[in-house]
């Protein structure tokens, strides 16, 4: 076991590639913002790690994780976190702790817009007719216009970097309707934005991209399967598979939020990122193409469970692309950006 521990200890050391690196996660208290900021701090960068829950005072009852925590395990992963709390709904809110990093660190190099909280008002099964409207525009305030709003306020700090990079979290790497209409707009919303903002980008040293996790065993999963992140694989054991497409088996091809983290360290370490500017990406493809694992060391692949058990489906390829680049407004404006 000793030997085991120093080969751990060994490993953070040696993972500096982010080194002298600012990040800034929004939404980092918990699910895949997590992941992704211990992750950079496995890698040795700074990271901000922003949200609404903390010690001082927790967004829902029941949810426990914390930005504190967050930025605890950052540093514990040796690089170094920086709780601070946001609602990236107020551009008050982030314009200030926009200011925070500019006068502690003078420029930021990686922005991960991870905004979501809509689990709770996004309802599933409903017709856009029959959900509640209230809800459905919250969630587009809440995960479109906050991370439109953290862009603004946070790419002024990334330009004159040497190389910067962001990442617009989604959930697929498709066109695909995604089941309700609020949370599509939300998912589907963001790729775009990282498309955009790559377009505006494009003549600057700045990537712009949208990444996707598989079936994510978040804190949320893991609680409704009632199992934790050191025993999941009990779930196989304990639940029978449902008519629900997210059962049991399904479940056993979850990827832990780290796995997406590596991901995201992955395309902020690689020199030529900059030939993915505009496009989604998803944890497994990446994952092939990097070779980075998961945290027991495997290297899971919903895209292609997924699509043997339930059947081919398209994402977005070369054919797909090529339909949004060159635009009739950039063959008439070119210099515009």
């Amino acid at each position: 076991m000793a030997d085991a521990s120093k080969k751990s200890a060994r490993k953070i050391i040696h993972d500096r590639r982010l080194r002298g690196k600012v990040a800034l996660v929004a939404g980092a208290t918990r699910g895949a913002g997590r992941g992704i900021a211990v992750a950079l701090g496995e890698a040795g960068a700074t990271v901000y790690c922003t949200g609404r829950s903390t010690r001082a005072g927790r967004l829902k009852a029941g949810q426990p994780e914390t930005i504190e925590e967050t930025a605890e395990l950052v540093t514990a992963a040796g690089g170094l976190g920086i709780a601070v709390k946001v609602d990236h709904t107020v551009p008050a809110e982030v314009k200030k702790m926009c200011g925070q990093i500019k006068r502690r660190h003078k420029a930021l190099d990686i922005l991960v817009n991870d905004i979501w909280g809509g689990d709770a008002i996004t309802e599933w099964g409903k017709t856009f007719w029959t959900v509640n409207i209230e809800n459905g525009l919250g969630l587009l305030k809440q995960a479109i216009h906050s991370h439109i709003i953290t862009a603004h306020y946070a790419v002024p700090l990334m330009l004159g970097r040497r190389r910067g990079i962001i990442f617009e979290i989604t959930d697929g790497d498709a066109f695909y309707y995604r089941g309700n209409l609020f949370y599509d707009l939300v998912k589907i919303s963001v790729i775009r934005l990282a498309f955009a903002m790559a377009r505006e980008l494009r003549k600057r040293e700045i990537v712009s991209v949208a990444l996707t996790p598989g079936f994510l065993r978040s804190e949320r999963v893991l609680d409704h399967f009632k199992v934790s992140e050191a025993n999941w694989r009990e779930a196989g054991k304990k639940n029978k598979n449902s008519a629900d497409q997210n059962d049991a088996a399904d479940f056993m091809m979850s990827e832990s939020p780290r796995f997406v983290g590596r991901a995201v360290v992955a395309l902020a370490t690689d020199p030529k990122a900059k030939k993915k500017n505009g496009r989604v990406f998803s944890s497994w493809r990446l994952a092939r193409e990097y070779k980075f694992t998961d945290l027991n060391g495997t290297r899971p692949d919903w895209g292609r469970y997924a699509t043997k058990k339930y059947g081919k489906f398209k994402v977005c390829d070369e054919r797909f692309y090529s339909y949004w680049v060159p635009g009739l407004v950039e063959l008439i404006f070119p210099d515009w950006f």
